[in-house]
């Protein structure tokens, strides 16, 4: 298991795993994930990680159907800017390889902050930790596990 299924269980929380055969030429992690689950592609969020003012990262988690909107992420954060985090500094701080980022269990816990619209739905889908692996829990679950906070941060 994933350190995030980990915590899932450590927490005794409710959720569900989802598997899928990932296909290593797939250019969009995201959308691989939406099409190989026949997902809502406004359910199945991404992990992405960001730097603010140069300095702190910080956990966006946003749904597949939109992009990462940078000014209000620095906004919902209180920082003048930000910018998305190299993947080499993303993979380190998290101890997840990039297309398998999951916004729990994380190597070091970061401020986490989802988008608002993961309200809108009963469960929403991240990554379990792995390509091809996913979870299904409640959005509320998911702020209280990384003390996180909603913010509107998709466009």
């Amino acid at each position: 298991m994933t350190p995030a299924i980990n915590l899932l269980k450590k927490a005794k929380a409710n959720f569900k795993v989802h598997q899928y055969d990932h296909d290593p030429d797939s250019h969009s992690y995201g959308e691989e994930a939406v099409e190989k689950m026949g997902q809502d592609a406004n359910q199945v969020f991404k992990t992405l990680l960001v730097k603010l003012d140069g300095r702190q990262l910080v956990v966006a988690v946003v749904p597949v159907a939109g992009m990462l909107d940078l000014k209000a992420m620095a906004a919902a954060c209180g920082a003048k800017k930000a910018v998305m985090a190299e993947q080499q500094e993303a993979e380190r701080s998290t101890g997840y390889l990039f297309g398998g980022i999951s916004p729990l269990g994380q190597k070091k816990r970061l401020p986490t902050v989802v988008n608002r619209t993961a309200d809108n739905f009963e469960t929403i889908f991240i990554s379990a930790g792995r390509r091809g692996l996913e979870v299904e829990l409640a959005a509320e679950d998911l702020l209280k596990l990384t003390s996180g906070s909603f913010a509107a941060i998709s466009k």
